[in-house]
């Protein structure tokens, strides 16, 4: 009977390989050590204004376009909708009828909606989505883009309306 005989030799090192192993160990412990998905205990939001919030996020920098609700152009109220829709929430088209077909609350938390009289003829002109710490997103007007705002400037403060909020 033959016996087969393994020759052990000594391993090889290839720079190529091990560079390749590294990185996706790297890229391993980055996921690991990176912001994690927070429940709605953690984070005190629902998975709805989750996704409303990062909707949103995503049109910044998008240009304005009267009437638009796609990322080639969006206007305020388009801005809403959108966001809305990913998560399956069905909202009115323009600010002013989001404005009265909404029920009202008395303190927004993020993802709701905050209305303005920009036009200064009493009604809703304007909406922005809000995203707490003062601060909303909202499509500001023509030759402008989708953008962040704080609250706080007098601007905003003389033409708040209220605020709406039809996610759960």
């Amino acid at each position: 009977m033959k016996y087969l005989t393994i020759s052990r030799s000594a391993p090889t090192f290839c720079p190529t390989a091990l560079a390749v192993i590294l990185i996706g160990i790297l890229t391993l412990l980055a996921g690991c050590a990176g912001p994690q998905l927070k429940t709605q205990e953690q984070s005190g939001i629902s998975f709805e204004r989750a996704i409303i919030l990062a909707e949103a996020k995503k049109t910044l920098g998008v240009p304005y376009r009267y009437g638009g609700n796609s990322l080639s152009g969006l206007d305020c109220s388009g801005l809403v909708q959108r966001s809305y829709s990913k998560a399956g929430i069905s909202v009115p088209r323009t600010s002013s009828d989001q404005f009265s077909q909404l029920p009202p609350i008395k303190k927004a938390r993020p993802g709701d909606l905050l209305f303005f009289d920009t036009s200064g003829n009493g009604k809703a002109s304007h909406v922005g989505i809000y995203l707490g710490n003062d601060q909303m997103i909202h499509a500001p007007g023509s030759g402008r883009e989708v953008t962040t705002t704080q609250l706080s400037l007098d601007y905003w403060q003389k033409r708040f309306l209220g605020a709406s909020g039809p996610a759960p």
